[in-house]
């Protein structure tokens, strides 16, 4: 019963270890077993032996199969707890094959020098057969292996304990030292004939066979519960690997064999299926990236290092795809053996928008500079290039300040820290003129555009140089064209003026010569009348001041020259020009009007131009009452505060009015509503207003036109 128990059992294990090779604890637990069912029948054939010759066979064969279970059960011990001193296992293997060759070398056998008989004695109610003879002296030296297989046990199970495998320890080493003793103990007993009854080691070994079938049955299940674990995480992993769209793979090197995902094959073109080694895998590999990830798979081996590298693969129909591959080289089960585990993705859509991005960098028409954290140079493009005189190889890695000026080199990185804190697409420098630096030290106007670009963890910044150098040309020669054009614009407008200007100047000038000749023939009196002349005195010197400031105005309008900003009073500018047109309006028999608080802040401006944008919208409304009834003609000049911090001044007329469809056009070059009009007046008055931050704007109704312009308040932003 014991010998087919066991037997049963060393089938079992057998078959567990044939299925996995490695499974070394379960082929020795089946030697064990097998060695306990020999040890059974060795004394199922002492207890029937008819002579002390067979007895004594039987008791050699017995040392054998001891000796199958004393080397199994080290062996087993040494394996599945893990611990153990190796020196110290081969010693016991040593002693108990030298106790082995001893028994087999001596007669009748190592416990006997000499078996004289065979006595009866019952046992199990059956009448079995033990020995009568003289004892070997050397027994002890055989016990020696015993011994040493004892403490072995010993020293193993106190290190499984110590890690922590406690159970195991208990079960198996416990059990084992348990079985040991008590069979040596027996054989001692029995073969000094101390006790008479036969040796019966077989069941204290069946039970030790019992005691570790049962933990390997644990471990069998807790094998089995982390399989169905192993599955389960490997099917989230692989529905976790396909809703990222990535193939995982593993690659044994020494059997050259790919075990991958189902999305792995047609990653790679391979079919569904189809089996994958790494030179059917290089094969795949486009002709130009073959090389180089042959080189990084080597490395990765040599160097048992992480493998990362990008490449294309070319499709059975031809199409090219982009791969990343990620991977790390560890050690396999088999010694001296390598694989590479790794995830495959397709980044064909990435390198798409890679190069579309190239392109579009490459065909900019700025200057793009891509600088990191560190701020040195990652990308530049080819405009770059012609701006600058460097090649992209030259500035590639280079601090951002070779392009900066040396003399604000200074206050570089500070720009560069503040943009950093606070990342955002904006302009730099605003309100600065910013210059940039040649490779030949020339420098050049530019403007940048700052832009933040996240990649993973690090934060890079894109630059948009654009050299202003024309542009600036270009704006002051607009400038200057503008002023010649507001210069016409103002003589013309004097020449409309001139013939009220001419009456005007004709009035205290005729006045002068008449007090003139009064002040003459006064002076023909003998005594002259003194207190007469000193009043004719007094009206010389007004109507000469008076005629000057005709004079001063007219010569302040026609002055060209650069615009003059300063502090202004919207009531002596509106008096400046209506001192002007006072002659032509009262010749044209229209009234004018003002209404002006007193209390209006003051504005900032050119008086020159300011004055222009007036006279122009008052002698429009002028010419605009040409044919209202003269009792009807009144133009009237208001001010008053306006929101935003402005001042809003409006000029309105009794004339008919402008159509809905002219009044949008009437800020146009060129477009006139007046027959013999050049419409040049009102855009040059619009740019002038414009220029001063201002806007200007008219309006319509049937009481006539109101032209209205908005100029900023001093000191307002």
């Amino acid at each position: 019963m014991a010998a087919s128990a066991c037997l049963t059992l060393a089938a079992l294990h057998l078959l567990v270890w044939s299925r996995r090779r490695t499974a070394w604890a379960s082929l020795l637990f089946s030697l064990a077993s097998v060695g306990t069912a020999a040890l059974a029948g060795c004394e199922l054939w002492m207890m029937r032996s008819q002579t002390p010759a067979e007895y004594g066979m039987a008791l050699r064969w017995l040392m054998a199969a001891a000796w199958v279970v004393t080397v199994s059960l080290t062996g087993f011990a040494l394996v599945y707890l893990r611990a153990g001193r190796s020196w110290l296992a081969w010693t016991v293997v040593g002693a108990r094959t030298l106790t082995l060759l001893a028994d087999f070398g001596s007669a009748p056998n190592a416990a006997y020098l000499e078996i004289s008989s065979l006595r009866q004695v019952p046992f199990l109610g059956e009448a079995v057969s033990v020995a009568h003879g003289v004892p070997n002296p050397a027994m002890p030296f055989a016990q020696l292996g015993l011994l040493l297989f004892l403490a072995f046990i010993a020293d193993t199970s106190l290190s499984a304990w110590r890690r922590g495998d406690r159970r195991q320890a208990l079960i198996v080493g416990g059990g084992m030292i348990l079985v040991a003793t008590a069979g040596m103990i027996e054989s001692v007993l029995v073969f000094r004939e101390i006790v008479h009854r036969p040796f019966t080691a077989a069941p204290f070994y069946l039970a030790l066979v019992a005691a570790m079938a049962y933990q390997l049955s644990e471990d069998v299940l807790r094998a089995s519960r982390l399989s169905d674990d192993l599955r389960e995480r490997e099917q989230q992993v692989a529905l976790a690997a396909d809703a990222a769209d990535v193939g995982l793979w593993v690659w044994t090197t020494p059997q050259d064999t790919v075990w991958g995902t189902e999305k792995l094959n047609p990653m790679l073109g391979f079919a569904p299926g189809e089996p994958i080694s790494g030179e059917a895998f290089l094969t795949r590999v486009h002709p130009e990236d073959r090389a180089p990830t042959r080189q990084a798979l080597r490395r990765a081996l040599d160097e048992k290092s992480d493998y990362s590298t990008e490449y294309r693969v070319v499709l059975p129909d031809g199409r090219q795809r982009w791969i990343a591959t990620r991977g790390r080289v560890e050690k396999a089960e088999k010694r001296g053996s390598l694989r590479m585990l790794g995830v495959c993705m397709d980044i064909t859509h990435r390198k798409q928008a890679e190069e579309q991005f190239h392109l579009v960098v490459e065909a900019a028409p700025s200057g793009v500079v891509l600088m990191n954290p560190e701020g040195r140079v990652v990308l530049v493009n080819r405009e770059t290039e012609r701006l600058f005189g460097y090649t992209r190889d030259e500035l590639t890695g280079q601090p951002v300040d070779v392009l900066v000026p040396e003399r604000f080199r200074g206050d570089h990185p500070g720009y560069h820290a503040g943009f950093l804190a606070a990342p955002q697409a904006r302009a730099m420098g605003l309100g600065k003129e910013l210059l940039a630096r040649r490779k030949d030290g020339t420098e050049f106007a530019c403007e940048i555009g700052l832009s933040p670009i996240e990649r993973g963890n690090e934060s890079l910044v894109l630059l948009a140089v654009v050299d202003v150098t024309a542009r600036k040309r270009d704006q002051a020669e607009m400038l200057r064209l503008r002023d010649a054009l507001a210069h016409a614009g103002r003589v013309s407008t004097m020449a409309q003026l001139a013939s009220g200007l001419a009456h005007e100047l004709n009035q205290p000038l005729a006045a002068i010569l008449r007090n003139a000749e009064a002040a003459e023939l006064l002076l023909q009196k003998s005594p002259p009348d003194l207190v007469e002349l000193r009043a004719i005195l007094a009206d010389i010197c007004k109507d000469d001041h008076r005629a000057g400031g005709v004079i001063d105005h007219m010569r302040a309008i026609l002055t060209r020259r650069a615009q003059e900003h300063v502090e202004l009073d919207v009531a002596e500018l509106v008096d400046d020009v209506l001192v002007l047109v006072q002659p032509d309006a009262a010749s044209r028999k229209v009234r004018l009007g003002v209404e002006v608080p007193e209390s209006l802040p003051p504005v900032r401006g050119d008086r020159v131009q300011l004055q222009q944008v007036l006279l122009n919208l008052v002698l429009n409304g002028i010419d605009a009452m040409a044919d209202v009834p003269a009792e009807q003609r009144r133009l009237v000049v208001r001010a008053r505060p306006a929101s935003a911090g402005t001042i809003e001044v409006a000029i309105a007329d009794a004339g008919p009015g402008v159509a809905a469809a002219k009044l949008e056009r009437l800020f146009e070059p060129f477009f006139t509503t007046k027959p013999n009009g050049m419409g040049l007046g009102l855009p040059i008055s619009a740019r002038i207003i414009q220029a001063h931050g201002g806007r200007i704007w008219a309006e319509s109704s049937a009481a006539g036109a109101t032209f209205y312009f908005t100029v900023p308040v001093s000191g307002a932003a």
